[in-house]
């Protein structure tokens, strides 16, 4: 796991190996402190001015160089940190973005928001600590007890003592913290699973008053995440009390034998005109204090690193186990890249979405298609047209059998270069924030104005878009919200033939125009794009009536392939489905 984290230090190594290196200078001049504080201290009782002001100004410089040590160490952290959570989030974006539907289905959208997001913040919270305060800490903490020793043995030794006890305790809020964490985060990802769901299905929730119902729904799942997390502060707190009993408790021991060390053994030696003691003096006493309060705080710190790192360690493991995700679909080791045509061939094809479910969505798949036909596939709901189409673009890969194009099989092309000459169009399709030009140019980038003008007008957009404030400058916001259903899909529709496609499919694109544009867009795509094969996935006859072969899916199975009259005399799902149609238009 920490293997693979370290990849995403990738050019911060050098800041937070400063940022280590500066938090050790600093902890040397703050251990270093008390040491010629304790000189000042015994000073003052001789009246030596002298002494006084040199000691003073050693301090004031230690002081200066501390600080300045610490400002570079908080530096150079915050840009180690904040640059690790910036390759950690691009590493997982990027890998996300060759998983394979298959593999995203695994781990579903919501948790993978989740880790991209909480789980990363949570990581490099913990990045920082360690390349700081882990480092600070133990070093205080050590450097201290040393320096505690070199002034008392008799009372350094009860620092020694108290710190395995606190160590165990902490070993045991590890244990139990991992626990309530790692339900924490499954409880994170139902909470943001429903949530999107929520916000994306808005207008169905208010169209039928459920509102009460579903903040009584995110009520509960907030309820339960905040039992898990009020035991997880419970211990944080619990560490935090017996930290500071540990604290008071050890300060009252000093202080106390301090204190007869002081007052037993004091002595005025004339020659060196100070107050010396056989054991301590004052300044020896409160430098001890203060070595004795740095050790224990620098424990109490080391407790919060090890708590944050607690958290971290289950996000840690949710973020390593997305970045050691291995894409299903990959290009071969030698792929071709170039598709002279769109002529498409099922051989034999099965497939199911999980390789261990039983029932296959497509079984024994024979089809072919020429390069330019315009094919429709009609078929009720789950009769496997969008699966079968998946399969060309590979989406996903058949179990059995094989998809062909161009005369090769789908997997020995290169994946990008197979999706590139694929166009799509779903019934529900996003548009991004920004203008309609920049939607458009999502197909080809480089397209030329006059390209986007003759496709939009293909897909029927250019009649509503020239009339928008600004034309294709027109703000597309978010998701699309400021166009309507119908215009969405034709600007997607647009948008895909600007890639000029050797496969064109339309999955059920064109449902939310009117049937004149449905055919008006029909006619362009079969007099403009002759040698792009045009698949047409539909619900209504009337968008697949003039297509060259109509296939008539029903169970994951091919029932009928023919044109509209072969079909009409043959196939007797196609003809109930134009008969009851046609009745609803006599209706209407």
């Amino acid at each position: 796991m920490i293997k693979t984290l370290m990849k995403s230090i990738k050019g911060y190594g050098v800041p937070s190996l400063l940022s280590i290196v500066f938090v050790s200078f600093e902890v040397i001049m703050e251990v270093s402190i008390p040491f010629v504080m304790k000189y000042l201290i015994d000073e003052m009782n001789t009246s030596n001015i002298e002494k006084i002001i040199i000691y003073s100004v050693i301090l004031v410089v230690m002081s200066i160089f501390s600080l300045i040590f610490g400002a570079l160490a908080g530096k150079f952290c915050a840009r180690g940190s904040t640059g690790f959570a910036r390759n950690l989030r691009r590493n997982i974006y990027k890998n996300i973005t060759d998983f394979s539907f298959s593999n995203i289905d695994k781990f579903s959208t919501p948790s993978l928001v989740t880790r991209i997001t909480t789980d990363v913040t949570n990581v490099q919270m913990s990045y920082m600590q360690i390349i700081r305060t882990a480092v600070r800490a133990p070093f205080m903490m050590i450097f201290s007890i040393i320096m505690a020793f070199m002034i008392s043995k008799e009372l350094a030794v009860y620092f020694v003592i108290i710190v395995p006890v606190i160590f165990a305790i902490l070993i045991t809020i590890i244990y139990f913290g991992i626990r309530i964490f790692n339900r924490i985060f499954k409880k994170y990802d139902a909470l943001n699973a429903s949530i999107q769901e929520n916000i994306s299905g808005m207008r169905t929730v208010k169209s039928y008053v459920r509102e009460d119902y579903e903040i009584k729904k995110l009520t509960k799942a907030s309820e339960n995440l905040k039992k898990d997390f009020t035991k997880a502060e419970r211990l944080v707190m619990s560490d935090q009390s017996i930290m500071q009993f540990a604290i008071y408790t050890l300060n009252l021991v000093v202080i106390f034998l301090g204190a007869i060390f002081v007052i037993q053994n004091g002595t005025y030696d004339e020659t060196l005109g100070l107050i010396t003691y056989n054991k301590l003096s004052t300044g020896d006493l409160s430098s001890l204090l203060t070595y004795g309060m740095q050790s224990l705080m620098s424990l109490m710190m080391l407790s919060m690193v090890i708590v944050t790192i607690t958290i971290s360690i289950e996000s840690a493991r949710r973020i390593v186990e997305v970045l050691n995700e291995k894409p299903t679909i990959v290009s071969p080791s030698n792929p071709i890249y170039n598709i002279d045509n769109g002529e498409i061939e099922f051989k034999n094809v099965s497939f199911k979405y999980k390789e261990e479910g039983n029932k296959y969505v497509l079984s024994n798949i024979n089809l072919k298609i020429e390069s330019g036909q315009m094919i429709g596939i009609l078929g009720g709901t789950g009769s496997g047209k969008t699966s079968l189409v998946n399969l060309i673009s590979r989406i996903y890969d058949v179990n059995e059998g094989e998809v062909i194009l161009s005369g090769h099989n789908v997997k020995e092309y290169d994946v990008d270069s197979l999706r590139e000459n694929i166009a799509v169009v779903l019934q529900k399709n996003i548009l991004f924030s920004g203008s309609v030009k920049e939607n458009l140019k999502w197909g080809n980038e480089n397209a030329t104005d006059e390209e986007i003008i003759h496709f939009s007008k293909l897909a029927c957009a250019d009649e509503f878009v020239s009339k928008f404030e600004g034309g294709y400058d027109y703000k597309i916001e978010q998701g699309g919200s400021n166009v309507s259903g119908g215009q969405k899909q034709r600007l997607c529709i647009a948008r895909a033939l600007i890639k000029k496609p050797k496969v064109l499919i339309l999955d059920d694109s064109t449902s939310a125009v009117d049937t004149k544009t449905d055919a008006l867009i029909r006619k362009g795509l079969r007099e403009d794009l002759k040698e792009t094969t045009k698949i047409i996935i539909a619900q209504r006859i009337s968008s697949i009536q003039d297509a060259d072969q109509i296939i008539v899916m029903d169970n994951g199975m091919i029932n009928g392939i023919g044109n509209h009259e072969e079909l009409m005399k043959n196939n007797e799902i196609y003809r109930d489905i134009y008969n009851s149609q046609n009745r609803i238009k006599e209706a209407e």
